[in-house]
């Protein structure tokens, strides 16, 4: 069956023109299922892991369904568990918005909060925000929220492990209770479905291939990701992470605490290798630099932690690596959504020593994941074949992500044969 275009959903011609423009045309799953349940007025549940078109899905009609706003009162609000992440919808948004004629607006932290109390002002259809900062800003009376007709909830699975369910319910709580609720996460969990009984009316639910992989009754995996568990010894890791990291193509490493990354993107630029790192622990001026230098190929490396990774949202990232497993089903799952984004496809690759074979397959039991086994080695031409990796050049590199050192003020100088004559005192 072929996939619809955007032109059969109903939206806009303008807006389908503004997709065009971008090279969009056919939608993808996801989309076809949700845009016209969303354009019709009905509550949303959708299961959909990142990668899969679920910005657009929602972010879409969302546009049409907002309408004009009055200034510090928006139509339409989207929440978003990170900065990242909600700047990524906000670009995905931006050439749609513009030709539907939808003012958009950001609301995030490590920003300054007068700019966006400033931008609320002049007025913002349709505000994406991080909880914390969108709290902030009613707190200040910067925002209202009594003029909202459709919400929508991203990643909240990912609200409920970094903690924001009770903000989440706070910020609803003020929305009006006819608004439309749209709520989209990669799994459900009892803590998703409390917002899912207490907030959407008689929801539509839309699913997608892997969105629910952690349940345990589920053995569905991605297609198009190949997974691979290399069994190695510790003491051939180190050279093994190098030469993995010195392949050709965008390359993310996921490490487990924050020390582990900077250390790790540390090794990486000494042996010659153009690695970034992103944490939260990283200001954000700090981790816009990495994930510019990652996305426009500065950095082809990033190294990263679990708290980070749902903020990664690049293209043509084809193998990431867990260089230390993750601890859990759905930090897997996530992690490995970084890979075969957009239709492409994708490896996941996770480095596993003897001592974490039982937990790792345990892991991916639980996780519904098969993956391919490989005893490996250092120059191992099974470990070539498979992730590329080869021998760095040695030559250590600068951190892409480094704010340059400003250029030296020239100073003015008297000329070195420059003479001076004394002036005689009259007698």
């Amino acid at each position: 069956m072929p996939e619809p275009r955007f032109a059969e959903l109903g939206l806009p011609v303008a807006l389908v023109q503004a997709l065009r423009r971008g090279g969009l045309e056919t939608a993808f799953p996801i989309q076809a299922a949700v845009i016209p349940d969303i354009l019709a007025g009905r509550d949303v549940l959708g299961r959909a892991a990142t990668g899969s078109g679920k910005t657009l899905a929602f972010g879409l009609p969302m546009l049409i369904r907002s309408g004009a706003a009055a200034p510090r009162k928006p139509r339409g609000l989207i929440l978003a568990p990170t900065r990242e992440l909600a700047q990524q919808i906000e670009r995905a948004l931006d050439e749609p918005a513009l030709a539907a004629g939808v003012r958009l607006g950001v609301a995030v932290g490590g920003v300054p909060i007068k700019r966006q109390a400033e931008r609320l002002a002049r007025g913002v259809d349709l505000l994406i925000a991080t909880p914390g900062r969108l709290a902030d800003l009613i707190a200040q009376g910067a925002v209202d929220l009594d003029a909202i007709r459709v919400v929508a909830v991203d990643e909240a699975d990912h609200m409920a492990e970094l903690g924001f369910l009770d903000q989440i319910t706070v910020l609803l709580d003020r929305v009006p209770d006819g608004a439309q609720q749209l709520l989209f996460s990669a799994t459900l969990d009892e803590a998703v479905d409390t917002l899912v009984e207490r907030y959407l009316r008689d929801p539509v639910r839309h699913s997608v291939a892997n969105a629910d992989a952690a349940e345990p009754d589920s053995s569905v995996r991605d297609p198009a990701i190949a997974h691979h568990l290399l069994h190695l010894r510790k003491a051939d890791k180190r050279t093994i992470v190098t030469d993995i990291a010195a392949r050709e193509g965008r390359t993310l490493l996921f490490v487990r605490t924050q020390f582990s990354a900077d250390k790790l993107a540390r090794r990486l630029r000494e042996a010659g290798i153009a690695a970034v790192v992103l944490h939260g622990g990283r200001a954000q001026n700090q981790r816009s630099r990495a994930l510019t230098a990652f996305a426009d190929g500065t950095a082809p490396v990033l190294v990263a932690t679990d708290v980070a990774a749902r903020g990664i949202h690049v293209d043509d990232v084809s193998l990431v690596v867990h260089v230390d497993p993750p601890e859990d089903p759905k930090a897997y799952l996530h992690r490995a959504g970084r890979t075969a984004r957009a239709g492409a496809s994708g490896t996941v690759v996770t480095l596993v020593t003897d001592d974490e074979r039982a937990d790792t397959d345990k892991l991916l039991a639980e996780a519904g994941i098969t993956a391919e086994i490989l005893r490996a080695r250092p120059d191992d031409r099974a470990l070539i074949a498979l992730t590329g990796a080869r021998h760095p050049s040695g030559r250590p590199v600068p951190d892409p992500a480094a704010v340059a050192p400003p250029e030296p003020v020239a100073r003015n100088r008297r000329p070195a044969n420059r003479t001076h004559t004394r002036r005689r005192r009259p007698a």
